[in-house]
């Protein structure tokens, strides 16, 4: 009975509207797939000391969560394209939350990379379900809407989770962070299981290793689905080049304190929300190849004169964070409708999609924060060249699609 019982919750919800998923549920199930990696990065310091391991091997408990993000994206998509969203949800989310539960006692380094690399791996679920299940209940210029709502929220976590992860640190020790994402991960695991509805309705045959792999083979071989990608990886985390930074640049350079660094991050990631609610508001008036090459010129254009300003010398805190607000508003406008165009080639492997975008995004992330820690001595203009150059190379996918 309780084996049969727990198949029918796995089928479906008791409770919630069963032809339709709660898109507030979903934005908020994405917002925690990078959540665990942000919300820790104040507390590295205290846990190490009270670990006893050194800044690097701390260091690794981002790397290693990083790399599992990336990698585990591209398992995710083609499992719920086989078994639907449904059941993969919960498992990446049960996952997630053993991954904290591990993490709240661990009494050493590698106890603790052990846990952290559990979290990215049921977090990194959430990123590819959401932006599919979006997909399966939306298309064309209303999927670019739903997907503007999921950026806009996404936009806010690596702005207030440091912050939030400061205070916990400071009142409560930084295992209470685990606590309190093991907390958050329980209601949403609890929500999911009593609301969520399944959202695949057209499953396909799941593929072994090599057919997965021959799988995106075939999305890669698309032309519009390579270049919407390019475009969306350019966007969605070039600003990564500034946010690696913004510690040198801001406080260092410009001699502001750490609570106005944080700050100042905060302003620059609401131009990337404030772009994806005018994507919300008067999404549908164009297609969305239309309407990311739009988002993207104003990449391109505050990316000029963010160059233009720091090559002229010196930088203001005015001169440097506002072209970076009108370059994060371009940002909003352009990686939603990139993200709908890519994931619209082929909607019965929008799982796949989902999966090689998002692994897509994170390499081209990382390639970003390069630049801008090697060269960091050279000031701000290795991280305005590196938006220039991103914000070009997907202007050029763009025109090509």
């Amino acid at each position: 009975m309780v084996r049969r019982a727990m198949r029918s919750l796995l089928a479906g919800p008791p409770f919630g509207n069963p032809s339709s998923a709660s898109i507030a549920l979903l934005v908020a199930i994405t917002m925690t797939g990078t959540l665990a990696m942000h919300i820790f990065v104040p507390a590295l310091p205290r846990a190490g000391a009270d670990l006893g391991a050194s800044p690097a091997a701390m260091q690794l408990t981002i790397t290693l969560y990083l790399i599992g993000l990336a990698a585990g994206q591209l398992v995710y998509g083609p499992i719920s394209d086989r078994f639907g969203r449904r059941p993969v949800i919960i498992a990446s989310l049960l996952l997630y939350l053993l991954g904290f539960l591990l993490a709240i006692p661990a009494a050493s380094i590698g106890a603790l990379v052990v846990a952290r690399v559990l979290q990215s791996l049921g977090g990194c679920g959430s990123l590819v379900i959401g932006r599919a299940m979006v997909r399966d209940v939306s298309s064309g210029q209303d999927a670019a809407r739903q997907l503007a709502l999921l950026t806009m929220a996404l936009s806010m976590t690596p702005a207030l989770a440091p912050a939030i992860g400061g205070v916990i640190d400071a009142l409560f020790g930084w295992r209470a962070i685990f606590v309190a994402l093991a907390l958050l991960v329980g209601a949403l695991l609890t929500l999911v299981l009593f609301t969520l509805p399944e959202t695949n309705r057209r499953p396909v045959a799941l593929p072994g290793v090599r057919a997965m792999l021959g799988g995106y083979a075939r999305l890669a071989r698309s032309a519009k689905f390579r270049r919407y990608t390019i475009a969306a990886s350019c966007g969605g985390t070039s600003l990564y080049a500034f946010l690696a930074v913004a510690p040198f640049l801001l406080g260092t350079l410009l001699g502001r304190s750490s609570l106005e660094v944080g700050l100042w991050c905060l302003f620059v990631t609401v131009g990337m929300a404030a772009g994806s609610g005018l994507v919300r508001m008067i999404g549908g008036r164009a297609e969305v190849r239309v309407t990311a090459a739009r988002g993207n010129l104003i990449c391109l254009g505050s990316a000029i004169v963010l160059t233009g300003l720091v090559a002229a010398g010196p930088l203001s805190i005015w001169g440097l964070v506002l072209p970076l607000f009108v370059y994060a508003i371009g940002v909003g406008i352009m990686g939603p409708n990139a993200v709908a165009g890519l994931m619209n080639v082929d909607p019965e492997a929008a799982g796949s999609a989902s999966s090689l975008y998002g692994f897509t995004a994170m390499g081209f992330g990382a390639m970003f924060t390069i630049p801008v820690t090697i060269f960091h001595d050279a000031g701000a203009l290795p991280m305005a060249l590196t938006l220039l150059v991103a914000s070009g190379v997907a202007a050029v996918a763009l025109n090509r699609v």
